[in-house]
């Protein structure tokens, strides 16, 4: 494995708010949190404004159109700078042409509504996923200045945290780190809610960030042992070869995962244990890489009864909108949730 520098590591993202929509009071909170990260992160005022414009016309046609939608407010790290994002999800009628829900004037029942062409002029990035009956995915990022850079370059892999009901610090995190022919992916479910169990899935991201590069077992037999002092939890590492075409993954407790090639779902195996607290053995297996393949990793948080039907459209959707779209299908369990996808290329 060659050397990984920690500038190529994940997570770059900081998910700030989960906010419901379906009243028409909570479209003004969608708005005001969104100005306040833009103010927070520097953004000039007439950026901000424009963000909170884009947000507005989100919610609010979430508020008309859709069903069970919440926006996520979260910011993305550049290279000098942070980019504003917003991710919003629904259980609505879908949208059957996403074309042309792009277009100004469309205003049917299954769109988001005539707002989505101006929130695409807006956003300095804009897509969207949606399967009519099931509802729809949008994201929207907002940079601070016309040429803007991610820390990360082009995005092959994306994750979404969130906490159970009535908590705010989702005892959940992942990870990634990138280098020339291959992604290591990283996640940890630490034990119960709350503060505790964030501050054990924290400390595995710090530990996955600062170790170098080494084989996915011994990975999780470092965060085992750097785990013990706290609740712990579960544990997975992928490192995925781009040049081998083969992901080996090593797993220690309840970590979903699978690699999806068409309509197939190859799940991965993580054997029985609590890192930090137990783990009789830790072993990693090696599974195909197809070409086109998606590899995708989550807590138990969401249900492993899935399958690749999910996936909207697996070459087109970028790796946020497939961890939102499982986000909104399985995510069923009153839990915390993380859920991580990659595109490997």
């Amino acid at each position: 494995m060659e050397e990984v520098t920690t500038a190529a590591c994940l997570p770059l993202v900081r998910d700030e708010a989960w906010l419901p929509v379906e009243e028409t009071a909570q479209v003004g909170r969608v708005r005001r949190t969104a100005t306040a990260l833009a103010e927070r992160l520097g953004f000039t005022a007439t950026r901000a404004a424009e963000i909170g414009l884009a947000a507005t016309e989100i919610g609010t046609n979430l508020h008309k159109h859709a069903r069970q939608g919440v926006v996520l407010i979260r910011s993305v790290r550049g290279v000098q700078d942070a980019a504003v994002e917003v991710l919003a999800i629904d259980r609505g009628p879908g949208i059957a042409d996403v074309a042309l829900a792009w277009e100004d004037g469309q205003s049917t029942a299954g769109t988001l509504g005539v707002g989505l062409g101006a929130v695409a002029r807006l956003a300095t990035s804009c897509s969207m996923t949606s399967r009519p009956g099931s509802g729809t995915a949008l994201v929207a990022r907002f940079a601070p200045r016309p040429q803007w850079v991610p820390e990360w370059g082009e995005e092959s892999a994306a994750g979404l945290t969130r906490p159970i009901t009535g908590e705010e610090m989702c005892g959940d995190a992942y990870a990634v780190c990138r280098g020339a022919d291959r992604l290591t992916l990283m996640m940890c479910d630490g034990s119960g809610h709350g503060p505790l169990a964030a501050a054990a899935s924290d400390a595995a991201v710090r530990l996955f960030r600062d170790l170098p590069p080494m084989p996915p077992e011994q990975l999780v037999t470092r965060l085992h042992a750097a785990l013990r002092g706290t609740r712990g939890g579960a544990v997975a590492v992928a490192d995925i070869d781009l040049a081998a075409r083969k992901v080996r993954y090593c797993g220690l407790g309840n970590i979903g995962a699978a690699v999806l090639a068409g309509d197939h779902k190859q799940g991965m195996i993580s054997v029985p244990g609590v890192a930090g607290h137990q783990a009789r053995t830790i072993r990693a297996f090696d599974y195909p890489l197809p070409d086109r393949a998606l590899v995708v990793m989550h807590s138990d948080g969401l249900t492993e009864r899935w399958g690749p039907d999910v996936v909207v459209d697996p070459l087109a959707d970028a790796p946020v909108l497939v961890a939102a779209t499982l986000l909104r299908e399985a995510g069923v369990r009153n839990d915390d949730a993380c859920v991580l996808a990659a595109r490997p290329s």
